[in-house]
């Protein structure tokens, strides 16, 4: 029989933070679904934060989460803005209440303490479930949706971040947040 070690632990800390969630007394008003759009949108760059991006990040149907972001968007959680450039184009950016929202809520407490008591070996781990991700992107050739800054299109021009894609000046802080056109340096 195969070992199913690695999966049983993956999908028993994926069922903790699920029953966690569905029980946090915040989240008594959102569907799961709602949750991870918020979560997206919240680590996500601007070239990121599109319905489609959405979309594409959480794997569901177009319908699925248009009839989602509405929800959001009705519960004072999301703004939807028209891009400046492409009027077809919309971005989705986080309110007040819904920073609030997720800063009340992650990292979950069960995990952060787990994580502390792990010590030193926390970093290791986070390293390791880091490459196994890349592994199963690059062989599965599902979108990378990586940080920015470990981008191989992340260049410095002048001193200054820059998207050797777009061919654009970034923010520092764009480095620490989620770009769906992520590619490896290994890619290149």
């Amino acid at each position: 029989m195969t070992d199913t070690t690695l999966f049983d632990l993956l999908e028993r800390l994926s069922s903790l933070t699920r029953i966690w969630f569905r029980q946090h007394p915040l989240l008594a008003e959102l569907q799961p679904i709602q949750l991870s759009a918020l979560m997206y949108l919240a680590r996500c760059n601007h070239y990121s934060n599109t319905p489609l991006g959405v979309t594409d990040y959480l794997g569901l149907t177009k319908g699925t989460v248009s009839q989602s972001l509405k929800a959001l968007e009705g519960k004072g959680l999301i703004i939807k803005t028209q891009d400046a450039r492409d009027k077809r184009s919309v971005h989705l950016a986080l309110t007040d209440p819904a920073w609030a929202l997720l800063q009340a809520l992650l990292p979950p407490d069960f995990l952060a303490a787990g994580e502390a008591r792990l010590g030193a070996q926390a970093g290791q781990l986070k390293n390791l479930l880091t490459d196994l991700l890349r592994e199963i992107q690059r062989d599965t050739d599902v979108p990378g949706f990586g940080l920015c800054g470990s981008c191989r299109f992340h260049q410095k021009v002048d001193g200054q971040p820059f998207c050797g894609l777009t061919q654009e000046p970034l923010q520092p802080s764009d480095a620490k947040l989620i770009c769906r056109e992520h590619q490896p340096p290994e890619a290149a």
